[in-house]
């Protein structure tokens, strides 16, 4: 199967801020909407924003690993890493500007959209970051 579109919903949980915290992400058909993949990433002790990278990072890497040319279009109901990653807002704080650097490397030349969706679309990505909480390790299901 040749996947030339895919949508990535990534999310970042933290139990106290900071606290224990993990990103998630899962990759979808955007003809289907079905669930091609999921991951969860335990981040340590961390802030809420850092897991919103980190799952969004994890995202990327899962769905470049499926289809490495495919155009993917990244929701997540973080405005901070939207903006940030869209260019649109300045990374002051250095943590951020680590995990931006990171991602950005990630994508590279390839074609990749951020949108801001509201935190009622984005429950999978959430159920995802929590899962890895839960689980106690970070995890992928393809």
């Amino acid at each position: 199967m040749t996947l030339a579109r895919l949508i990535v919903e990534a999310d970042g949980a933290s139990r106290g801020n900071p606290g224990a915290a993990a990103g998630g992400a899962v990759v979808l058909d955007p003809e289907t909407g079905q669930v091609l993949a999921q991951a969860g990433v335990l981040c340590g002790h961390a802030s809420n924003n850092v897991a919103e990278y980190r799952g969004m990072i994890e995202g990327l890497e899962v769905a470049l690993s499926m289809a490495p040319e495919a155009t993917i279009h990244v929701r997540m109901d973080s405005k901070l890493v939207v903006e940030q990653m869209s260019g649109r807002w300045k990374i002051k704080h250095p943590d951020m500007q680590d995990l931006a650097r990171a991602a950005r490397e990630l994508i590279t030349s390839r074609s990749v959209t951020f949108e801001w969706v509201p935190r009622e679309q984005n429950s999978l990505a959430d159920a995802a970051a929590n899962a890895a909480l839960d689980r106690g390790e970070s995890y992928r299901e393809l």
